[in-house]
């Protein structure tokens, strides 16, 4: 299973709790994979950073690292090694709506769906005010 992709600790032992003839052998694999250096959440939470950072927001992110078992403190240091959430957001605002319009939305309607789009992929209520606003310059 390791050599398709990387594993949060607890995922992994999801997976082969059916498997396991106990939990303490299952836990006692789990230590030596981690010992061996073959699991590691801090780089499978670098990894799913990478890989999904591009189309969702930091509180997309935060939820799926935590939903797998990932210590909050690991995930935040992934999240610092990535890209600013606004050049994200407005990358992503751009690939799916600058070819309608051109521009942010005039009319409301146009306006609240792109807000709802941008907050359903996980983007921050003050990045997608400054995405719509045409606010890309960071502070």
């Amino acid at each position: 299973m390791l050599g398709r992709r990387d594993y949060a600790r607890r995922e992994l032992a999801q997976k082969l709790a059916p498997h396991a003839q106990s939990t303490e052998t299952l836990q006692a694999l789990l230590d030596d994979l981690t010992a061996s250096g073959l699991l590691s959440d801090e780089r499978y939470a670098l990894a799913r950073v990478n890989a999904r950072a591009g189309r969702v927001g930091d509180a997309q992110l935060v939820f799926e690292l935590r939903s797998k078992g990932v210590a909050a403190d690991l995930v935040s240091a992934a999240l610092a090694t990535g890209e600013d959430e606004l050049a994200r957001a407005c990358r992503v605002w751009q690939r799916r709506f600058a070819r309608q319009s051109g521009a942010a939305a005039d009319d409301a309607v146009a306006r609240s769906r792109q807000m709802r789009f941008l907050a359903g992929r996980g983007f921050s209520a003050e990045t997608i005010r400054r995405v719509l606003r045409g606010d890309f310059e960071n502070d």
